[in-house]
């Protein structure tokens, strides 16, 4: 199936052209710099893990850190980015195999080529540890050897970038790495530093020497099990002939506790020096793979083999002579034994010869002198585990209250403690990334290796987001109750700008620092602020109409009426008026307009007396004018009866003889 990630440009500059590789945790390709021309290797993250912002972080991070590392044997990082959808780191593109691939080819490889290999393999270790960067996930896969007999070593800060996503730590639950090479600190801690990898460079060592692990199971648990509990074996064990010297760097590099392994890659490489130089081991080429193998030094397989007992049909029986010329890699003939091999460091392993009559004296001579430092070597052995099983495991912890974290984990890691666990906790008066105290306590004495450091995160704190302002209440409550532990309240204010039923503002403001359980006020809009109708009275409707809306209110015209005090075309009314005092903003108010003085409709005068007759038009509102002609009773009125007038309106009445 095609890659559909092939044929991609990355950032406008590297085209994805070749699938090389893939796991669990990424795929590597091969790809076109457009911009310098050149091939380089790019590795895109897993999916899964590129969509976890933490990951990409620390991925991002130690990528950096990766990259100033410039040294022969590690692969160069030139670049990281992310780019639709994915996120990539570019590495120098080696060409040729890694050492998996050889020891699948070959089998196992001679001690001369095991050094050959391992050399530069520490030597870009150092130059990482040197730096203050642990690589976590040493193994034949991560040792690429390069056509010109180059070895480099791959994937640095990657595993540190896992560790960074909760994954590898005592709470994670997961362990990133591959088993087979795990230190035992790492399985049952989760922690791992430069000699960790010092194990797993062991580990790698042995796998060379024999073709396979030290440890098989059915199951990762099983194999971790083992780590855990059992000692590396002697890879003489399984390939008979391998010189001792070999057998205690295995050992040596691989014990269980990581305080009798060397400190870092840098001692482990003067440790192989030692050996190669006790052994009279000359250099030789790193084994490509390109060359033919020679059959009796491979096994056609690198799976885990039983070993054969000495008394097994077939099993070489073979001794190695101390002397000179054999170390060197010579050979050398015992008397009363034909001509031939009797050790060869670059590989073939001659088994002892057994013992028979006519041994020479000198060789008897020898054989008592490895006996009685043999005896020697047992008695300083087990003084030294005397010693250490009474007095020796007890340390006096050192002090580290009010330290750095790095500066205390050095102190206790030159005192041959583990800071084991590190725990973060808040603290009102030691500042942020500074030890509060230790477990056991300074100048306490402790037997074993573990203290536990707790550091502080500094003083509690906790803000508001200010984008919760404006925001519904129902909305905020909701995401302070998750992500903020204060007491939130409730009050009420108006506000001309936001809405009702969403936050006002915050009381100690949104953005201050706030203790854990601190209460915090959230004010929530009720609206816009009541607002007093003014008085439109006497202004015509066009003005009153203006004036109102300005206030925010809705005006309604209603009926005209008809006032005696408001000039006719003028606003005699308003409802709600003044008096009523301040009304929701946006309320309607309603306008009436003058049409004059209030209509009265004529009383009916006729046949009453003068004085009658005016006190009743008058109590109507109208104006009376009387005319006399001989008598005092009304004889006719003008407006008629019933007709209907404007109060005020003059009625005339004439006054006869009735």
């Amino acid at each position: 199936m095609t890659d559909p990630v092939v044929g991609l440009v990355l950032e406008g500059r590297y085209r994805l052209e070749e699938r090389l590789a893939r796991g669990g945790m990424s795929t590597v390709y091969a790809a076109t710099d457009l911009r310098l021309h050149k091939t380089v290797a790019v590795k895109v993250m897993a999916e899964h893990l590129a969509h976890d912002p933490t990951f990409v972080d620390r991925f991002t991070r130690e990528a950096r850190a990766a990259a100033m590392l410039s040294h022969v044997n590690v692969v160069g990082v030139s670049d990281q980015g992310s780019d639709q959808g994915l996120v990539f780191l570019v590495m120098e593109l080696v060409r040729g195999r890694t050492l998996r691939d050889l020891l699948s080819a070959r089998g196992r490889l001679t001690v001369a080529e095991a050094f050959a290999v391992l050399e530069p393999v520490l030597a870009g270790l150092t130059a990482a540890h040197r730096a203050g960067i642990v690589h976590r996930d040493i193994k034949p896969e991560n040792v690429l050897i390069g056509v010109d007999g180059v070895v480099k070593v791959a994937d640095f800060g990657l595993a540190r970038a896992v560790v960074g996503t909760g994954q590898t730590s005592q709470t994670g639950g997961v362990l990133i790495g591959t088993v087979a090479y795990l230190s035992p600190e790492q399985l049952e801690r989760g922690r791992a530093d430069a000699r960790s990898d010092i194990y797993a460079a062991g580990i790698v060592l042995f796998e060379m020497l024999t073709g396979h692990p030290p440890f098989g199971g059915d199951t990762p648990l099983a194999v971790a099990y083992q780590h855990v509990h059992h000692d590396v074996p002697a890879p003489s064990a399984e390939v008979p002939g391998l010189p001792w010297q070999v057998d205690e760097l295995v050992a040596r590099t691989t014990r269980r506790d990581p305080a009798g392994r060397p400190v870092d890659a840098g001692a482990f490489l003067a440790e192989l020096a030692d050996a190669r130089r006790d052994l009279g081991i000359e250099p030789v080429p790193v084994p490509t793979g390109r060359s033919a193998a020679r059959p009796d030094t491979l096994r056609p397989t690198n799976r885990p083999s039983r070993p054969r007992h000495p008394s097994s049909p077939g099993t070489p029986r073979t001794e190695v002579l101390g002397n000179r010329a054999t170390r060197n890699g010579q050979t050398s003939t015992l008397p009363g034994m034909g001509a031939g091999p009797t050790t060869d460091v670059h590989g073939r392993r001659p088994g002892p010869a057994r013992p028979r009559p006519g041994v020479p004296d000198h060789i008897r001579r020898r054989r008592a002198r490895l006996a009685v430092a043999v005896v020697v070597l047992l008695a300083i052995t087990i003084g030294a585990v005397g010693w250490w099983l009474g007095e020796g495991r007890w340390t006096d912890v050192p002090s580290l209250v009010g330290k750095e974290e790095a500066a205390a984990i050095d102190l206790l890691q030159s005192a041959g403690l583990d800071p084991d666990p590190v725990v973060q906790e808040w603290s009102e008066t030691v500042p942020d990334g500074v030890v509060i105290s230790t477990d056991p306590a300074r100048g306490e004495f402790i037997r074993g290796t573990d203290v536990r450091v707790v550091v502080s995160k500094g003083q509690e704190r906790y803000t508001i987001p200010p984008e919760l302002v404006g925001r519904p209440i129902d909305e905020v409550e909701a995401t302070i109750q998750n992500d903020v532990p204060v007491q939130l309240t409730r009050a009420e204010e108006y506000d001309d700008d936001v809405p009702a039923g969403s936050v006002v503002r915050f009381d100690p403001p949104a953005g201050a620092d706030l203790k854990r359980d601190q209460v915090v006020t959230a004010f929530v809009s009720q609206g816009r602020a009541p607002v007093a109708v003014p008085d439109v009275t006497g202004q015509t409707p066009e003005q009153a109409t203006s004036n109102l809306q300005s206030q925010g209110f809705l005006v309604e015209r209603i009926e005209d009426g008809r006032s005696d005090a408001v000039d006719v075309g003028e606003v005699m009314a308003v409802d709600p008026g003044p008096a009523a005092g301040p009304v929701p903003f946006g309320s309607t108010v309603r306008i009436q307009v003058s049409a004059g003085v209030p209509l009265v409709a004529v009383p009916d005068v006729v046949g009453k007396s003068g004085d009658e007759a005016t006190a009743i038009l008058q109590a109507a509102g109208l104006q009376v004018e009387a005319t006399r002609f001989f008598g005092n009773s009304v004889l006719r009125q003008s407006p008629a009866a019933g007709e209907t007038v404007e109060r005020g309106t003059p009625v005339t009445i004439l006054l006869s003889f009735g």
